[in-house]
């Protein structure tokens, strides 16, 4: 069983000799990420370790940012359409973000996060023309250094030799029918799932939670997005703010296992109406949201390698589940949809570097036959509470082992 303080180790990395320098976290609702990998294995695609893409930009292409405790300076606020690398500096002295919003803040286009005091990293982005929100955050500042971006139109689309324009507009169009699809799929598990809680059928409750769940997770670096609809629907108790409203999945989650050294939750008909009305409303929200939403390859690599980090942050270190223990599930949902933006790319990246596509997808091989072994029945999984330290262990260094050519993805496909 898995029970007292398991070893953390901390990694990060701008070459050799800052290896080894402990980050904060930041303490950004469901956005934090924490510094280190639980279970004493590094992950070191969170810090650009095994990500070189120093070189991909020049000149006008290439944005230096650097944020400090009280600015957020750009060497720029405008470029050309197409690709772009923002290369982000933390010249202050706590942990800082990088983002890219639309117009009005309601979606993030493009992030990058968890960069410590000193370290730098890249976010490749192909953008289109247009204006957008650029700032810095830091750990106890939501809004730093924030100001318009804007991207002129060019000529250049960013489709490199080796791969047509044709295979990445394939790639978009059929990551976008994976995100339709499970967002569909979402609404209507979710209509189950919530007449059988209001109706006090918790039995069928907790059966449909995991199964309906996976499409939320599957989806979670698209919907992530929508920090609207990530609070209302995926918070969890340690995500909260003082004074929020707790509302979602994890707040029904709590309900339908109580914790065991703490009184039964008894929640009224009209209480459980309410949060299933909140989730429902929700749900359609985001159905409705992704519809007008398209993946340029970038998005679609960036997507992947955030599932990653989700599942090596939260994921397999039992965070995400803490009532239930069903974060298995939630792990094989973010695998399959890391694999899923991964398969959309996949003739991309083999005309780009087919040695990388190989070993990414041999990778996946490995993680998936890891997972296997916890399989229970035809689809279901063992509760995470069941596995020893070592499984976990195993799991993480498969998690690892796949992240660190998947970082790789979006300056391959992308650039």
């Amino acid at each position: 069983m898995l029970g007292g303080d398991l070893t953390t180790v901390i990694g990060l990395c701008t070459g050799a000799k800052d290896a080894g320098k402990a980050s904060k976290t930041r303490g950004d609702v469901k956005h934090a990420r924490a510094a280190a990998l639980v279970v004493g294995v590094i992950l070191p695609m969170l810090y650009g370790c095994t990500t070189n893409i120093s070189n991909v930009g020049a000149g006008h292409r290439t944005i230096t940012v650097t944020s400090t405790d009280n600015s957020c300076d750009l060497s720029t606020d405008t470029a050309p359409a197409g690709n772009l690398v923002y290369k982000v500096t933390n010249s202050g002295s706590g942990v800082i973000a990088f983002y890219l919003y639309d117009p009005r803040k309601q979606r993030i286009v493009g992030r990058v996060e968890d960069i410590a005091p000193g370290l730098s990293r890249d976010l490749v982005m192909n953008l289109p023309a247009g204006t957008y929100v650029r700032t810095c955050e830091t750990d106890t500042v939501a809004d730093g250094g924030s100001g318009d971006f804007t991207v002129t139109g060019s000529d250049e689309h960013g489709a490199e030799s080796g791969a047509s324009q044709e295979q990445i507009d394939t790639a978009g169009a059929q990551y976008k029918a994976y995100i339709e699809d499970e967002t569909a799929q979402l609404l209507a598990g979710t209509k189950d799932f919530v007449e059988a809680y209001v109706a006090g059928d918790e039995d069928e409750a907790r059966r449909l939670y995991p199964t309906t769940r996976v499409h939320l997770k599957r989806i979670d670096s698209v919907m992530e997005s929508f920090q609207d609809l990530d609070e209302t629907m995926d918070a969890r108790a340690s995500d909260l703010q003082p004074g929020q409203r707790w509302t979602g999945w994890h707040r029904i989650e709590k309900a339908l296992w109580p914790p065991s050294k703490q009184p039964a939750e008894a929640l009224t008909r009209a209480q459980r109406a309410m949060l299933a009305r909140q989730l429902l409303r929700d749900t359609r929200t985001l159905y409705a949201r992704v519809r007008n939403l398209d993946f340029a390859a970038d998005d679609i690599g960036d997507g992947a390698t955030r599932l990653l980090e989700e599942v090596a942050i939260e994921t397999v270190t039992g965070k995400e589940e803490v009532w239930s223990h069903l974060d298995l599930y939630d792990l094989q949902a973010d695998i399959d949809g890391a694999r899923a933006a991964f398969e959309a790319l996949r003739p991309v990246l083999t005309a780009k570097d087919p040695v990388l596509e190989e070993q990414i997808a041999q990778r996946f091989t490995e993680l998936q036959s890891r997972l296997d072994a916890y399989h229970v029945g035809a689809e279901g999984f063992a509760g995470y509470d069941t596995l020893t330290v070592a499984q976990v262990r195993r799991l993480s260094d498969a998690v690892n082992a796949l992240a660190e050519p998947l970082s790789m993805l979006t300056a391959a496909v992308a650039m």
